[in-house]
C-alpha cells in the first residue's frame, strides 16, 4: 500500500475479506450466473483430501491391533454405519449411502475446518507470489458461501429423488405426489402436490442455510477479532489473542457439531425417501 493510500476502515476491511474470486460481479448473494472460483477451489481440494484420507485408510487397514491412525477411522466409520442403519433399513443402499455420509462428513469439517485459518493469510501469501494484483478478493471457507452449501443441498436432493424413484417406482412416486398425505381425492390432487413441493424445497433450502448460517458468523467473528489488533495498542493485541483464542476452541464444536448435523440431515432425508407417507 503506497503512503497516498488510507488504511481501510472496520467496514471496508470487512467488505473486503467477504468478496469472491468470481467470474464476473455478483448482484445478490445467490447468483447462478457466477462462478464463485475460491469458493470451487477449496471445496474440490478439500474433497481430494478426504478422498485421499479415507484411501490411505483403506490401504493401510491391517487385521492386527490397530495403530491410532486406523482406529480413528474404524471409530469414525462405526459410528456412521450405526446412524446409517438406524435410519436406513435397507442394506443395499446403506452400501453407497454410508460411505458417502462418512465421505460427507470429513469433507464438511475439513472445510469448515479452513476458518481456523488466520483472516488475512490468504491476502498475506496471494501477495508474497506476486498475485495480489490480479486476485484483489478471495474467501477461503467454501461453507460460509450460500451458493457452495446450497449447491451440496442440491445434491442430496438429487439423492432424495433417486431413492424416491429407485424404491417406489416413478408411478408410486408421482401416485404419493398427488395422494399424500391428505388422501387420494381428486380435489385434494393440488393441496397435495403443493406441500410435497414445498417440503422437498424447505428441506433443501434449510439444509443449506443451516450450515451456511453457522460458518458465516464464525468468519464474521473472527474478522471482527481480527480488527482488535488494529489498534496498534497493546490492549488491542491481547484482547485479539484472547478472544481469538477462545472462539477458536469454541469454534472447534461448531465445526464439527456443523459437520455432524449435515451428515445426520442427509441420512434422514434419504431414510425418508425409503418410506412412504
Amino acid at each position: 500500500m503506497s503512503s497516498a493510500e488510507h488504511a481501510p476502515t472496520a467496514s471496508e476491511y470487512i467488505v473486503h475479506h467477504l468478496g469472491h474470486l468470481n467470474t464476473k460481479p455478483q448482484k445478490s448473494i445467490i447468483d447462478l450466473s457466477v462462478l464463485n472460483v475460491d469458493t470451487l477451489f477449496w471445496a474440490v481440494l478439500m474433497g481430494v483430501i478426504t478422498c485421499y484420507f479415507l484411501w490411505r485408510a483403506a490401504k493401510s487397514a491391517t487385521p492386527g491391533v490397530p495403530g491410532r491412525f486406523q482406529a480413528a477411522v474404524e471409530w469414525l466409520v462405526e459410528m456412521v454405519d450405526d446412524q446409517a442403519k438406524a435410519i436406513i433399513h435397507s442394506a443395499e443402499s446403506r452400501l453407497f449411502v454410508a460411505p458417502l455420509a462418512l465421505t460427507v462428513f470429513i469433507w464438511v469439517t475439513l472445510m469448515n475446518s479452513l476458518d481456523f485459518l488466520p483472516v488475512d493469510l490468504p491476502g498475506k501469501i496471494l501477495a508474497w507470489v506476486g498475485l495480489d494484483h490480479y486476485i484483489h478478493a478471495h474467501r477461503i471457507v467454501p461453507t460460509a458461501d450460500l451458493n457452495g452449501t446450497i449447491g451440496m443441498a442440491f445434491g442430496v436432493l438429487a439423492l432424495m429423488l433417486y431413492y424416491n424413484i429407485k424404491i417406489k417406482h416413478l408411478g408410486g412416486f408421482i401416485h404419493e405426489l398427488f395422494c399424500a398425505p391428505f388422501g387420494n381425492k381428486i380435489w385434494l390432487y393440488p393441496f397435495n402436490l403443493l406441500l410435497n413441493l414445498i417440503e422437498y424445497a424447505a428441506k433443501t433450502v434449510s439444509l443449506g442455510m443451516r450450515l451456511f448460517g453457522n460458518m458465516y458468523a464464525g468468519e464474521l467473528l473472527f474478522m471482527l477479532i481480527a480488527l482488535l489488533g488494529a489498534t496498534a495498542t497493546w490492549w488491542g493485541f491481547g484482547l485479539q489473542l484472547v478472544a481469538g483464542t477462545m472462539w477458536a476452541i469454541f469454534h472447534i464444536l461448531i465445526v464439527l457439531l456443523q459437520a455432524f448435523i449435515f451428515m445426520m440431515l442427509t441420512l434422514v432425508y434419504v431414510g425418508q425417501a425409503h418410506e412412504g407417507h
